[in-house]
Order: structure tokens, then sequence, then C-alpha cells
């Protein structure tokens, strides 16, 4: 796992990547490179590699409220889950929003993403709600950091 290079996308290449990784696990809401641009300005967006190998991306949602809470979302292709990859996302995305001022961590997780949730679970988060976005079948679960 030294070879693990986490890095913000410089250019369209490392978008599309961060895009790849986004449509894999969340393929009830497939996202344009377009759409992925408009993020990458909004949000904190990271990409990982071991060596050359795409292996997983990150989202940091700065705070935008009264009680400064910011969202983290670590995502780790499914062939390379189980090895720390998502360990070490999750604390370079954590890291990211305490810079920004978050006080409270939250993170959303697709309900059929069943490792993703335990993820979460195993790493303190506590489930507040369960939703479906308007034309969704599958839910959505935020958590919350406890």
């Amino acid at each position: 796992m030294s070879d693990l290079r986490i890095q913000q996308p410089d250019g369209d290449a490392a978008l599309k990547d961060w895009q790849h990784v986004h449509n894999i696990i969340i393929p009830t809401h497939l996202l344009s490179l377009d759409e992925v641009r408009e993020r990458a300005r909004r949000h904190h967006l990271e990409v990982a590699y071991l060596g050359d190998v795409l292996v997983g991306c990150s989202t940091v949602r700065p705070p935008t409220d009264d009680a400064l809470t910011a969202t983290v979302i670590a995502r780790v292709l499914p062939t390379h889950r189980g090895q720390g990859f998502g360990d070490k996302l999750w604390a370079c995305g954590l890291n990211r929003a305490r810079e920004l001022g978050a006080k409270v961590i939250e993170t959303v997780v697709l309900s059929s993403n069943e490792d993703g949730l335990r993820f979460a679970q195993n790493h303190g988060f506590v489930e507040t709600e369960r939703y479906l976005l308007p034309g969704d079948t599958i839910p959505w679960i935020d958590l919350r950091l406890a």
C-alpha cells in the first residue's frame, strides 16, 4: 500500500477517473464529465491510485451551515476493497473537512452498497435518515459521525 497516491484531479483524465469510480459505485446516479467538472468547483475531489492503477475517489462537501457540517465520502472500487485504501481516502477526506472548519462530519451511502454502509458504521457513523430522491428506487442513507 506504500504506492497509494491520493491527489486532486488535475485535468480531464483524472476527472474521468473520478467519474468512473463514482459511476461504478453509484450506478443509480451516473454523472457526465460536465457534471463532475461542476462538482470539482464546489467540492474537494480526490482520486486514488496504486501505482498507475485507479483504486478509488473521494468527495468532501465543505461546511455551508451554522453547525459547520461537512460531508466526507470515500469510494473504493470493489476489486480493491479490504486492503486499507478506504481508510486512507477517509483519513484524507476527514483531514480536509477539518481544515475547512467542519465540526460535524456526515456521509451518504446508497443503501445497496452494503460494503460502503459497513465501512461507514465501522468508522463510527450512525444512520440519521433514509430517503428516496425523485425517480430513484434505491434509498440513500445519511449517516453522522458519532
